[in-house]
């Protein structure tokens, strides 16, 4: 059986943030989360901003209209992140 990427790709059904960890709930029943230090922009962004994350694209990306960030749920299911893990204090 063939599959186009439309139909294997996972998507978000939503978004939010929790202690400055940024949690998305995907199609596949999966929730996956990273830290907001992970991302250059959401590293810098106060707590307010930080919470304002909305679903765009039909589930294939997240947006922070505040901050002008978006970040593809692919990107974060497949790992692709900006900045290394922070080192633990």
């Amino acid at each position: 059986m063939n599959s186009t990427a439309s139909e294997t790709e996972v998507l978000a059904l939503r978004a939010w943030v929790d202690r400055r960890m940024v949690f998305v709930e995907l199609t596949d029943g999966r929730q996956v989360g990273f830290p907001a230090e992970r991302f250059t922009r959401l590293a810098k962004a106060g707590n307010d901003d930080l919470d304002k994350v909305e679903l765009r694209l039909n589930g294939h990306a997240l947006r922070w209209e505040a901050l002008d960030e978006d970040i593809t749920v692919r990107g974060i299911v497949e790992g692709r992140f900006e900045l290394p893990l922070p080192l633990a204090a």
